[in-house]
């Protein structure tokens, strides 16, 4: 099976294309941005397309990440997603940024809880956390820096993402023993296609996974009155 990765959630706007029976990245390119997703990305599949044999015509699936992340990011890669799905007749699935970002611990069989933390800045992150053999422990969620903490419990635990730091700083003020992964600005968009390879499509739609909304609010009591 050929999958088209793509993802723009969160500091990346990056394409890879994976052949899952050998488990090889065809082609890959990631560019670091924090904005203008929406100009870099059909141009940047169009060169990782262009290196594959057979184009579009050869894949079987396309896979995207679907949050939590930038608003705007996530609309520009999902809509590219659903687009290429339509023109070439292909199943489109979604993959949560934090299961991308987990899944290299995952694959390491880290020892005790495996967590990623996604900074949604005011002292909140994006979080999920699962045992060393994969069994969900805390759901994606928005919580507090203090409240993961508190998930973690006892330790040991391994931590990935941007959010990781600030978690792990909290953690060992209370002795917990917390290994913070470095990590990059965006998951590795090789994870994100072979979590996509093996995504069941009736199950993982390609759907924004907003866990807060927005944080631009309309000004009510600045609107006209309408006539």
């Amino acid at each position: 099976m050929r999958i088209l990765a793509i993802d723009t959630a969160l500091n990346s706007c990056s394409a890879g294309v994976l052949d899952s029976g050998s488990s090889e990245i065809l082609a890959r390119e990631s560019l670091e941005m924090t904005r203008g997703h929406a100009e870099a990305l059909l141009p940047l599949i169009d060169r990782v397309m262009s290196k594959i044999e057979g184009g579009f015509e050869s894949l079987d699936r396309v896979a995207v990440t679907v949050g939590p992340g930038s608003y705007t990011g996530l609309r520009v890669g999902i809509s590219a997603a659903r687009a290429i799905g339509f023109a070439a007749n292909l199943p489109v699935v979604g993959v949560t940024t934090l299961s991308a970002l987990l899944a290299p611990l995952m694959s390491a069989e880290a020892r005790g809880l495996i967590a990623a933390a996604i900074d949604a800045k005011h002292g909140q992150v994006y979080f999920q956390a699962v045992s060393g053999t994969g069994r969900g422990v805390v759901a994606p969620c928005l919580i507090s820096v203090r409240d993961a903490v508190r998930q973690i419990g006892a330790g040991p635990a391994a931590l990935v993402g941007s959010g990781a730091p600030m978690i792990a700083a909290g953690a060992t003020s209370q002795g917990i023993e917390i290994n913070a992964v470095e990590s990059p600005s965006a998951p590795d968009i090789g994870w994100v296609a072979q979590l996509g390879a093996i995504a069941d499509p009736s199950q993982a739609l390609p759907k924004p996974l907003y866990l807060r909304g927005a944080d631009a609010k309309p000004q009510d009591h600045a609107r006209l009155a309408r006539q």
